[in-house]
This record gives structure tokens, sequence and C-alpha cells, in this order.
């Protein structure tokens, strides 16, 4: 049997496995390194992840290679969403590491647990298998739920986690049942093997209905929209704010990428079935999302509904990949680089909102109401200001990042003929723009609650400038990420 086993080639795969190798280095370091020398683990997690980032970006050669028996790709699409996610990452530990300092969290398991993580997000993003995309999940999904606890003193953190882990494992076994009735209907794990499978018609139809439901309820839960949303408040509010900042960022875009794989990679010859649960999950996530958030006092919670809205409008790009049978490519492929430019635009908002309410957070006070946002103009005028923009662009409200991604995918809708759905869309973002506006409302124009000097490390005030500069350059300039998302796209499906 040994005599059979063939060598895969490990190149494609090389930043995953340094990432895993030096996980197990810094946890051996870890030991020895005693309180006075913390800030050892966290530099040698940065370094990690600036490493993975030089071996990605130096073994890109703009070609789709599989390795590991067809499991694992490496292509354009998986290169740009990695560097992404190192961007995202690396900002979440500068971001938090005050906060975390403060509280006595900045411990050697949060930044392994991050490593492992971030990992299990790399391995979703080059999933080109069955079992390699739930490899990669549970990876990060077991990560994320160690996270969430990680405050063993708040008993809110601690049913924040058992909620999550309840739920999570609920979702998990619904994705793992329709990925075995696929895997029933067709015989084959390889994604692009399903996919030959379908479209020449040789699976039975029912079972791989069924199994895509189950496939798409899976999907659902980890992007976090309706029906599948009811973990997504509990666990932002519950979770230690540094913790919610990376939940909300760089899965994202590893749900993402599992939606492109699943759907577009392996099951597009469905495409007319899921479709329409696409536009039904949209239109509840955009209508429910940002009716919900008008209600919330917590910033965390708004911020959580928000989310759930948002991911309802990269759902709506995505369905509008499916508009036919015989859809024109370039249609296609402008519906999913509009779905991949708002997960991208998301995550830089979403790492500026957290981002400021960690700003405002200091030992033994949480800044996660709104009342906290109140005067900020008056104490810090500059991150006030970077504050507005992040609210503006998140409404959609022109020219920042957030309008060109909403105009993107709205402008795919209607080229896909869905034009009530982006009526209906328009008028739910029009709804849910006064929530972000009342946190504008609540820096300018009330008197400040808390006086409090703004105090945070130089690299952070930097990084959370640079973040909110680049929401608004990159509504000033839209074109150039919508061009690197076309381009990796085109290389890539």
């Amino acid at each position: 049997m040994l005599n059979n086993f063939v060598m895969p080639d490990l190149y494609p795969a090389a930043p995953e496995l340094f990432l895993a190798a030096m996980a197990c280095v810094i946890l051996i370091v870890d030991l020895f390194v005693g309180a006075s020398r913390r800030w050892l683990t966290g530099s040698l997690t940065m370094a990690t992840l600036i490493g993975c980032a030089f071996i990605t970006y130096f073994t890109f050669d703009g070609t789709s290679s599989l390795t590991f028996n067809n499991m694992f790709v490496d292509d354009p699409l998986a290169d740009f969403l990695k560097m992404l996610v190192y961007i995202a990452v690396i900002t979440v530990l500068v971001y938090g590491r005050d906060y975390l300092a403060a509280r006595d969290l900045d411990k050697g398991e949060y930044y392994l647990l991050v490593l492992f993580a971030t990992l299990g997000m790399m391995v979703m993003i080059s999933a080109y298998n069955f079992l390699t995309i739930y490899l990669g999940l549970e990876m990060l999904s077991l990560s994320l739920y160690a996270m969430v606890a990680i405050d063993r003193d708040s008993p809110r953190a601690i049913e924040a986690a058992m909620k999550y882990f309840v739920l999570g494992a609920l979702a998990s076994g619904l994705l793992l049942y329709g990925m075995s009735m696929i895997y029933g209907a067709t015989g084959t794990l390889e994604l692009g093997l399903v996919a030959q499978s379908v479209q020449e018609g040789t699976a039975n139809r029912v079972i791989l209905v069924f199994g895509l439901v189950f496939l798409v309820a899976g999907i659902a839960f980890k992007l976090g929209v309706v029906p599948f949303h009811m973990w997504i408040p509990d666990v932002y509010h519950g979770a230690p704010t540094a913790v919610t900042l990376f939940i909300g960022s760089a899965p994202k875009l590893a749900a993402f990428a599992m939606a492109l794989r699943l759907l577009v990679s392996g099951l597009f010859g469905l495409a007319e079935q899921w479709q329409g649960m696409l536009m039904l999950m949209a239109i509840l996530s955009i209508g429910i999302g940002n009716l919900a958030a008008i209600a919330q006092t917590n910033i965390k919670r708004m911020l959580a509904y928000s989310a759930i809205s948002h991911m309802g409008f990269m759902l709506l790009a995505l369905m509008s990949g499916a508009a036919s049978a015989e859809p024109d490519p370039m249609a296609l492929i402008n519906a999913y680089s509009s779905a991949m430019y708002y997960s991208v635009a998301y995550v830089i908002m979403s790492l500026g909102a957290f981002g400021m309410v960690l700003l405002l957070s200091r030992a033994g006070y949480e800044a996660e109401n709104l009342e906290d946002f109140k005067g900020l103009n008056k104490r810090s005028p500059w991150f006030a200001a970077v504050m507005m923009v992040l609210m503006l662009s998140m409404a959609g409200i022109p020219f920042f990042v957030g309008f060109f991604a909403k105009f993107a995918v709205l402008l795919a809708a209607v080229a896909a003929g869905h034009v009530s759905v982006v009526v209906i869309a328009v008028m739910f973002s029009l709804i849910g723009a006064y929530y972000y506006l009342r946190v504008i409302k609540l820096m300018y124009f009330d008197a400040p609650a808390d006086s409090a000097p703004i105090r945070a490390s130089l690299d952070m005030r930097i990084l959370l400038s640079v973040n909110g500069l680049a929401v608004a350059l990159l509504g000033l300039f839209p074109d150039t990420l919508m061009m690197l998302c076309t381009a990796t796209l085109m290389r890539s499906l």
C-alpha cells in the first residue's frame, strides 16, 4: 500500500505549512515565557502572519494548481483573499493589544487561537473538496468558540460561547449532512467532479436538491444571515470586544470563499434552485438587519444587526450571478466580483468601526453603548471624523467605499433582472441610514458623557487613521479594488 503513495506537491500550500509549524513553535515558546515577556508571543504571532504574506506573495504565479489529490487549490482568488486575511488579522492584533492587556487576556492561548483560526480560514479559501472545506471550517469554528469564552470571569462571555457552540454544532451538522447527500448522489467529494456530474445529469436530482438545501443552510449560518442569524447579536455583545472585532472581520472573507467554491465551482448546475434561496435570505437579512438595528442602544449589537444586513447585500450579488440557464460569462464575473468587492469593503469598514469601540474602551470600562460616543468631537475631532467616515460608508452614502460597494451590487442585480428586489433593498437601506446617522449626531451635537482623555498606543492611532482614510480613498478611487476583484475571479473561475 505504501508503494502506491505519491508525495503531494507542498509548494502551493507553503503558507499554510509555515503557519502550522510556527503555531507549534509559538506554543512551545509560550510555555517558557513569563508574564513580563508576554509581548514575545504577540510579536512572534505578528511575524508569522507577515511571513505568510511574504510566502504568498513570492509563490504567486497567476495560475491555478491543485495538490493533495485535488483537495487543495492555489489560484489567484485564494492568494488575494489570503493576503486580505493576513492584513485583517494583523489589524485585529494591533487594535486589540491594549484592550486585552488591560484585562489580563493577552495570553498565549489567545494568540494561538488566532493563528489556528487563521489557518482554518486559509484552508477554507483554498479548499477544493468537501472534506477540506469542512476541515477548515471546523478549525476556524472551534477556535472562535474558545476565543469568545477566553474571559472566564465573564458570565456574559461564557453564555455567548455556549450559544455559539450549540448553534454552530447544529449548523456544522446541517452542512455535513448536505455534503453527504451530494456525495451519495454524485459519488465524489471533489468540487470539479461534482460540477461535472451535475452538469451531465448523471446524479439523482431530488437527492441533490435536498443536499443543496442543507448546504445553503450551513453557509447561511457561517455568514450570519436570516433565518440563521440568531447567534450574531448575542456573540458580538457577549464576547470581549477584541474577539468581536476578529469574528466580524476576516472570517467573512473565508465564508464568502466557501460560498463561492461550493455554489459556483461545485453546484452551478443547480443555480436555479439556490438562486431562489439566496434571494429570500438576502431580502430578509437586509430588512430584519436594518429594522432591528434601529432599536439597539449597544453599539456592538447595532453593528451585529448591521453585519446581517451587509451580508444580505453580499448574497444579493452572489444570487445575481445565476440569472439564467446560459448566462453571459462577463455578467457572471461582474456579479461575483461585486460580491467579493462588497465582502472586502465590509471587512475594512467593520475593522474601523470595532477599532473605534476599542479606542474608547480602557481598563475597567467598556465603551460599548451609543451613549459613550456622545461629544466625541470635543474629546478628539480627528477620531470623531474617522468614525463619521465609517458610519457614512456603512450607510452607503457617497463618496465612500460602502456606497460604491452597494452600487456595484445593485447594478449586478438590475442586470440580472431583479429590479423589484433592488427597490426593496434600497428602501431598507434608506431606513437603516437612521441608526448610522444617530451615531454622528451623538458625536457632534451632544455633550460628552465622559471627559476622560483618549489614550491608545501610537501604532493603534496610526493604523486606525489609515483604516478611516482607506475607506475614504477607496470611495474616491473605487476602480482599483474592483479591477483586482474582477481580475482574480477571471483567472480563477
